[in-house]
């Protein structure tokens, strides 16, 4: 007996294989948008990335006014630290070494020198260190807006004036600057779309009998992984 032939199920099976190698088709199309979609971003956001760093000895110095028409220079690899009756005055030369500008958000002081070597860390050192990065809660607002262009130079100023809860913070501030002890400042600064949110931690270390440097010793990244 010959079989007969059936084209409906023939046809049924035809159109299944075709629509399961579409669908395959499809998501590998779509997988391959996806990877482009995120190669793109991930160039983008580098562009826009911006990175602090100390600024170099050979860098120009620049003149800058407080609020109070308390005035300083710096540059030249020097930090400005001066303890007037009003406030306590702090600036840093930078350098910004990322493709991006760098816009800077907020600023903390800490009195005591942070380390992350926790094999010379003091018990406060290792708490702090034990804690992670800073949390941007902490952080003062800056009262004017500060930028440090891709590959230039610029840099950041704060005054600890007392009062609003500081009264504390002034006090040891102080006390660590009379006795030429290395402090800590941590900047908060992110791109110029206000996004790659970073903390950059500086040390402030005496030089000689009066002038102080600072170099840059952690970065820590908010709003993606940390390279470490």
């Amino acid at each position: 007996m010959l079989a007969v032939t059936d084209w409906t199920t023939i046809s049924a099976f035809a159109t299944g294989a075709g629509t399961l190698v579409l669908a395959v088709a499809t998501f590998s199309s779509v997988r391959s948008a996806n990877r482009s979609a995120r190669t793109a971003e991930r160039s983008l956001l580098a562009n826009l990335r911006p990175f602090l760093m100390h600024a170099r000895p050979a860098d120009p110095v620049e003149k800058i006014m407080w609020v109070d028409e308390h005035w300083a220079s710096v540059g030249g690899g020097r930090a400005v630290v001066d303890r007037g009756d009003a406030a306590t005055y702090l600036a840093m030369p930078l350098r910004n070494a990322g493709s991006g500008l760098a816009v800077l958000h907020g600023w903390r002081v800490d009195p005591r020198r942070r380390t992350t070597d926790a094999a010379h860390a003091s018990p406060d050192d290792l708490r702090a260190l034990h804690g992670g990065r800073p949390d941007p809660a902490d952080f003062h607002r800056q009262s004017r807006d500060l930028y440090v262009p891709s590959g230039d130079t610029g840099f950041w100023q704060a005054a600890v004036r007392g009062g609003n809860g500081d009264d504390a913070l002034r006090t040891a501030l102080d006390e660590s600057i009379r006795l030429r002890w290395v402090f800590t400042i941590d900047l908060l600064y992110s791109d110029s779309e206000g996004g790659q949110r970073t903390i950059s931690r500086f040390s402030m270390s005496p030089k000689g009998d009066e002038a102080w440097v600072c170099s840059v010793t952690q970065h820590w990244n908010l709003d993606r992984d940390d390279p470490r």
